[in-house]
């Protein structure tokens, strides 16, 4: 079948990180690449990928562009899952033979309930689907693809069994030529990366347990599979000879730097190194200093690193797997190299009170990372947060679908018995303002924009949203 991968439209500056983890305004517009979506168009014939808020497109532009297609596959989350579920409806008005599927955390964790949401859904892809878009696109009767949930013609839903995970991701085809292909480069950019950027994974799961974290708790699992490293490389010098406009590779894996890899993080440095290619990639904050070494003399730029809280208690209670102290040690390393850290932060976890709020901005204040996302405990269902902030009355039931306001602005979700929601929710606006409007952080932002006129352009630009962003938080 025709097939049209889809990230439909949505909020204006939404922030797709991580397979749209967030799906909600950020502080600076941002845009990730649909890695989720580009992966499966990799493998089906006659498809597309079309990124609807990256290419700034309209709910008409948009149903317009499908109708040419027969199958339509769109990628979800739980906020952005009503309007989702709308336009598929709009959909199947232009056509009634139109079939249309969703991919993402949502509707694995709750393939019934979104085919119950709307009749104009005809099947949920749950586990790790590429190989299921993949068998759906070729036209196999829908009762013989594993991993599917779908509606029979008399409106009964039906759930497939189970696909079995990945084990040889090099199996896997480059998803940088689909991107090439289908999207624009420089549609997408990040205040941290360089620009124009390309994000891929280089291998999926997590072995870290942290209890908010959405993907290794639902799709990609707590077995990190990885692909080689010659196979990362290959399509890193595809980029490099197919995309020269391209200035930084970001590897995206929720933890790139897993200790139990150092010798093929080492070895894709030293490959990095020689492709001549700037890179960035997700890290935990226990990064040995030999191994960031080897990763700094060959083309590391940044870490994008979750240190999540200033308190050890709070990191305990997440199973974090981390203390402050040795997060301390990884910053201070990290400065003596020259590896610059774009650290994330959350306000609300399970342990949080005033005090430790002050707690961490004390902390991110001390270790200053470059620059830092504060974001506010998203209890996304699959999630032992979720279950958790239930079971304790901390999350009424169908607060879970509030996470982002008619605005696309995050919400705080959890709220306690010592602690409110407003509280915490307004805590992010005095963490930013504490952590960015002090004479040496405001310096240091202005050197580097003296140092360049594209840099100077782009943070005149990104600090006039963050000023917006602050006065939408504060209303």
């Amino acid at each position: 079948m025709k097939t049209l991968f889809l990230q439909a439209p949505s909020f204006d500056g939404f922030d797709g990180g991580a397979g749209s983890r967030y799906q909600a305004r950020r502080e600076v517009k941002s845009f990730w690449y649909p890695t989720w979506l580009a992966q499966p168009a990799a493998l089906v014939a006659d498809c597309r990928v079309l990124d609807a808020p990256a290419e700034a497109l309209s709910v008409q532009q948009c149903r317009a562009i499908a109708r040419d297609y027969e199958l339509v596959i769109m990628h979800t989350s739980t906020p952005s899952f009503p309007t989702d579920a709308r336009f598929a409806e709009i959909l199947k008005q232009d056509n009634a033979n139109i079939k249309i599927g969703l991919i993402g955390a949502k509707s694995m964790v709750d393939p019934e309930g979104s085919l119950r949401a709307t009749a104009a859904l005809d099947f949920v892809c749950r586990e790790e689907f590429d190989y299921t878009c993949k068998e759906v696109a070729e036209g196999l009767p829908l009762k013989d693809i594993k991993g599917l949930s779908y509606r029979e013609s008399d409106g009964r839903i039906v759930h497939n069994g189970a696909r079995a995970i990945l084990e040889n991701m090099d199996e896997l085809p480059f998803v940088a030529p689909i991107y090439q292909r289908d999207l624009k480069p420089e549609n997408y950019f990040i205040g941290y990366l360089k620009h124009p950027y390309v994000s891929f994974y280089t291998g999926r799961g997590c072995r870290s347990k942290c209890t908010f974290c959405l993907w290794p708790q639902t799709v990609g699992g707590h077995r990190y599979r990885v692909r080689s490293a010659a196979h990362v490389l290959a399509e890193v010098r595809w980029i490099r000879d197919h995309m020269p406009q391209i200035k930084e590779i970001m590897f995206d894996d929720d933890t790139f730097t897993d200790s139990a890899n150092l010798a093929r993080v080492e070895a894709i440095a030293r490959g990095m190194g020689e492709l001549g290619m700037t890179w960035s990639c997700n890290a935990k904050a226990n990064v040995p200093y030999e191994t960031l070494k080897v990763m700094k003399d060959n083309g590391l730029r940044l870490l994008l690193v979750g240190y999540e809280s200033g308190d050890d208690q709070i990191l305990h209670n997440i199973k974090k797997g981390l203390r402050t102290d040795i997060a301390r040690r990884f910053t201070a390393d990290c400065r003596k190299l020259g590896i610059l850290i774009h650290g994330t932060f959350i306000l609300g976890l399970p342990g949080e009170t005033r005090q430790t709020i002050e707690k961490t901005i004390s902390f991110a204040k001390q270790i200053n990372p470059h620059t830092i996302q504060v974001s506010l405990a998203a209890p996304y269902p699959g999630t032992t947060l979720y279950r958790q902030a239930l079971e304790a009355g901390w999350l009424a039931p169908n607060d879970a679908v509030n996470l982002v306001n008619e605005h696309g602005v995050q919400l705080a979700a959890i709220s306690y018995p010592h602690l409110s929601k407003e509280e915490i929710f307004h805590s992010m606006e005095v963490f930013y303002k504490r952590f960015y409007f002090r004479p040496s952080k405001i310096w240091e932002i202005l050197r580097e924009m003296l140092l360049s006129w594209d840099m100077m352009k782009r943070r005149l630009r990104e600090g006039v949203e963050f000023f917006r962003f602050l006065r939408a938080h504060a209303a």
